[in-house]
This record gives structure tokens, sequence and C-alpha cells, in this order.
């Protein structure tokens, strides 16, 4: 389907109802996704057994309601929130009815710059609800990074974390440059998938769960046998965001959460607490289990948009958000079509094919932050599945009309 671009501008502006509650849709196959039984949290101990995704019916509950499964600190929001402007026109949206009505997604909200386009919930989810990051946290963990490099605490993402964590000397993954770390390219044997995802459950058991007593640095390091030297393959592993974790932990002297809050979600002018899911020892999580709501992620898109900068305040370093989503021409097994078939990685950001710098913060099941930093174009979706890319197909669909 075609539209002129001043259709679709127009036709976007009708999908949120702003600043009034977006209404909730029932969503595609919601009796599959637990609408007939009104959309439960997963009981205990299902909710610890069964761990995440949870079965199907069970999922919208989960995915919105992480705090009540696992123990989370709260990142405060902001005591003057900065608002988007509403939307500007009312027509149809065609092609963004055809996603919603086809796909078990949550939440969608479209953004350019300091205006909202489109604003949509299904199954009975609302613009109160926090939606789980999944993997996304693991792109905000890269960019505390970025701040603690600037301040001083880190002093080089060439250093080791042994530098900053005791408990890490002598270890693989103590002596892997921070860089590699960021890039998902320690060389440090971490099946990620391998064997229905076994050492990710096993770190989860450790980590998380806090069944072995082993704690937050020994559930790390027995992940211990090198496989290739740092710096040269990228290698998804959820584990090496939180080794650095621990070292923003070490390094700052403050939660991940503490950190977040006063560095980056007050000074954007978040509108609603988040939370943020802590392990057995009381760090918080740095690959799993952040969840905000649907416009605040738009405000962290938005300063990613503006390569760290907020209303002409610098909050993350102009250097590290271009270093942070560009490839290195020493880097070549980090380029898209490379690194993944489609996809290229940054420092914990997914880099987007073509000549166009484009980025995600990307979540499992269908979760997405996606940036086009020349239009300031953020689109943020929240999902329970997703399966032959289609967020990314609508992606493109709205850069095609609206970038």
């Amino acid at each position: 389907m075609s539209l002129s671009r001043r259709a679709l501008l127009a036709g976007l502006g009708a999908a949120a109802c702003f600043p009034c509650l977006a209404l909730a849709q029932q969503g595609p196959d919601g009796d599959f996704w637990g609408a007939r039984d009104g959309y439960p949290v997963p009981p205990t101990p299902l909710a610890q057994q069964e761990g995440n995704p949870w079965p199907p019916k069970y999922r919208v509950g989960a995915f919105t309601h992480i705090d009540a499964i696992y123990k989370t600190n709260t990142v405060r929001r902001s005591p003057a929130p900065w608002m988007f402007k509403p939307p500007a026109a009312t027509t149809p949206t065609p092609f963004v009815d055809d996603y919603l009505a086809h796909h078990p997604v949550t939440g969608l909200l479209v953004v350019r710059d300091d205006r909202i386009l489109c604003e949509r919930y299904q199954y009975a989810r609302s613009d109160r609800d926090r939606f789980v990051s999944q993997s996304m946290v693991k792109s905000i963990t890269g960019l505390l990074v970025g701040i603690a490099v600037s301040e001083g605490l880190i002093g080089s993402v060439d250093d080791p974390p042994e530098k900053y964590v005791d408990g890490f000397k002598g270890s693989e993954y103590g002596r892997t440059p921070i860089r590699d770390l960021l890039h998902m390219s320690s060389g440090v044997d971490f099946g990620e998938d391998r064997d229905g995802g076994r050492d990710l459950s096993r770190l989860w058991t450790d980590m998380v769960a806090g069944l072995s007593s082993k704690g937050t640095i020994a559930s790390i390091t027995q992940f211990n046998k090198r496989l290739a030297p740092p710096g040269a393959r990228f290698h998804y592993a959820s584990i090496e965001p939180d080794v650095l974790g621990v070292v923003l932990r070490y390094a700052t002297r403050e939660s991940m959460s503490d950190y977040l809050q006063e560095k980056v979600w007050q000074p954007i002018g978040a509108e609603s607490d988040a939370t943020w899911l802590v392990d057995a020892q009381g760090f918080d999580l740095a690959h799993f289990g952040f969840s905000a709501v649907l416009r605040d992620y738009a405000r962290l898109g938005r300063l990613l948009a503006h390569d760290g900068a907020w209303n002409g305040r610098q909050i993350l370093p102009k250097q590290w958000m271009l270093d942070a989503t560009t490839v290195r021409a020493s880097d070549p097994y980090l380029a898209p079509g490379t690194a993944m078939p489609y996809f290229g990685y940054g420092y914990l950001l997914w880099l987007l094919p073509g000549p166009r710098r484009q980025f995600a913060m990307v979540g499992g099941f269908g979760q997405r932050v996606i940036v086009d930093p020349p239009s300031k174009l953020v689109m943020v979706n929240t999902a329970l599945d997703e399966k032959g890319g289609a967020s990314w197909a609508l992606w493109r669909k709205l850069v095609e009309q609206l970038g």
C-alpha cells in the first residue's frame, strides 16, 4: 500500500489519543494470549519455575508485571516531567492498523522529535503499564558505561574489568577489554542458545534465583573457557553486559538504577517510575528485567536520536554515541551482514544496514526502540512474540514515508 507523505503524516496522528489514554484494542488471538482469563500474572511458583517467556496465556501479565514476580529496584520519575506534543491531525492509518491486527503487539508508539505521531495499545494494556525491556536493557547498560567513562569513573574502554572488580582477577572475563564486552566479542565460551539455552539457564539459576549460593561474580566467572582472542568475532552472549553491570557497580559505587535515575531518567523528564530487576545478591541485572512505560522508552529514544543531547544539554557524550553506533575500519566483523545476517553491532546497540545511520535497542519477543537520527524518528514496539521481522518491515515503511 502506498500513501502520500502528507496523508501518512495526517494518518499517524489519528492513532493516538493524547494526552488522554490511548484506547486499547483486543489484539489478535486474544484468548490464546490470556484474554479469557483476564491476562493473568503467572502465580508463584510457576513464575519462577517456567521463567521467561512463560506460557502464552501468562505472557501479557508477566511482561507488564515483572515487579510482581521478582524483586526490583525503582528508578524514580522526574519531579517535572517533560511532555511530548500531541498529534496534530486525525486521519486513519491503514498500514499501522493492519500491522496491529495481525501481530501480538502490546504497545506501539511512534514519535518524531518532540511530537507523538502514533500511540496504540492492545490486550487491555495502557499508557500506565510498564513493559519489560527484555534485552533492550543491555543497551541501557552500555549508555551508563559511556557516562562512567566520561566522568572518569572508568578510565577507558580498553581497561579490563579486573582493574575495577577484584573478584574478576585472573578470570577470562576479568582480562577482556571493556570495549570487547560492549561489542559482545569477548571470545569467552558462553552458549546463548546451545542445548536449549543451557548456559543462560545456568546463569539465571545461579545469579538471579540464587539456588547455588554462588553470588553474582562467581556466577559469571564459572564461564571461564576462552575460544577466541578478544575483539576477533561477534558472538551474542547475555552474560557480557552482566560483567559490565558489575564493573559499573564497583566503579560508580552505586546501583545502576540509582545511576540511571540521576544521570538519565530524571534529566530527560521521565513521566513514570521504571523498575529494574535485581539478582540474588542485590545487583541490577544488566541483561534482562528493566520495565518502563512506552513514552519513557520514547524519551530515551529521542535522547539517542539527538546523539545524547536533550534540549541543549549533553547528557550522554556525543562522541560516545558516535562510537557506539559506528563500525570502525578495524572491526569489520561488527558490520551489518557480517556480525549477523542482516544487522551489525555497536556498543550493545544493533546497527541497521544501509548508508543511513540507524540503530536500535532490541529485546526478545518483539521489544524494540528503533532510532533514525537524521529525521529524529523513533519507534517503540512491545510485543508477546515476533516472527518474520514484522516490526522491522513496519519501521522501513515509516522511515520511507517520514524520514
